[in-house]
């Protein structure tokens, strides 16, 4: 197999699997990590981002490390104000190459054709994934040319994610994700040492983000995971465990 440089103290394959990729980067730091893959993909990479309440330190560490990663932003047209402020003070400020993509249908139209489908069950949660983040996520991973994307999924978020490897193959796309293995703590030192803006929505108790339909505060004793979708489920669907969904990415 070819190999390319050594990065790191790393002799990567050019190409390796999900697997392959994992045993990589485990050991790396994360800002290694993205500088590892840099080496491997190079434009191949992109990588998104929501804009919640732990999205700077991604952010961060692609500016800091790899900012001419193109960052998309998925905008379902129905995220907090808060969020859209919080998106903006990005791309006013940070000089990050990040490009908004809407789903093919808007808000309004959906409504009407659809009605509210958050309202709708495990059915109407799924059609509303797939026109709203899935279409959009996919057209733009076509549009830029990418088949690495790079996600700040982290394990102590949730149940679903405890058990996440860093690489995961997902349809055509390899997903990766350099801060899978930071802990609570980690995240927060790396805000407070760094000095990163925070969303406006965490002064106020939200403990996790989405689409301001699906996501609340927490009731007294509630975990971050029952605060999205009525505790129904946490993930959007971009995100849904490998192998788990039928979602095309």
């Amino acid at each position: 197999m070819k190999q390319s440089p050594v990065k790191n103290g790393v002799i990567a394959p050019s190409d390796p699997t999900a697997a392959e990729l994992s045993e990589i980067l485990e050991p790396l730091r994360a800002h290694e990590r993205i500088l590892q893959l840099k080496e491997i993909y190079g434009k191949r990479l992109v990588a998104s981002s929501s804009f919640g309440l732990q999205a700077a330190a991604m952010l961060h560490l692609i500016k800091e490390h790899a900012p001419e990663i193109p960052i998309v932003f998925v905008d379902t047209g129905y995220c907090f104000p808060e969020t859209y402020q919080f998106a903006q003070s990005f791309i006013d400020d940070w000089g990050l190459d990040i490009r908004v993509f809407n789903p093919a249908i808007s808000s309004a139209r959906q409504e009407a054709l659809y009605g509210k489908l958050w309202e709708q069950g495990a059915e109407g949660n799924k059609k509303y994934a797939l026109l709203n983040k899935v279409e959009p996520m996919n057209r733009a991973l076509s549009e830029i040319g990418g088949d690495v994307w790079l996600s700040g999924l982290r394990r102590s978020q949730s149940q679903t994610r405890a058990e996440r490897s860093f690489a995961e193959q997902q349809s055509s796309t390899l997903k990766v994700y350099p801060i899978l293995d930071w802990a609570d703590a980690q995240l927060a030192s790396y805000f407070y040492e760094n000095d990163l803006p925070k969303h406006p929505l965490r002064d106020e108790g939200y403990v996790t983000m989405g689409d301001w339909h699906s996501t609340r505060k927490p009731l007294k004793g509630e975990t971050a995971e029952e605060t999205r979708f009525n505790g129904n489920k946490y993930e959007c669907g971009l995100h849904e465990e490998s192998g788990q969904n039928d979602f095309q990415i």
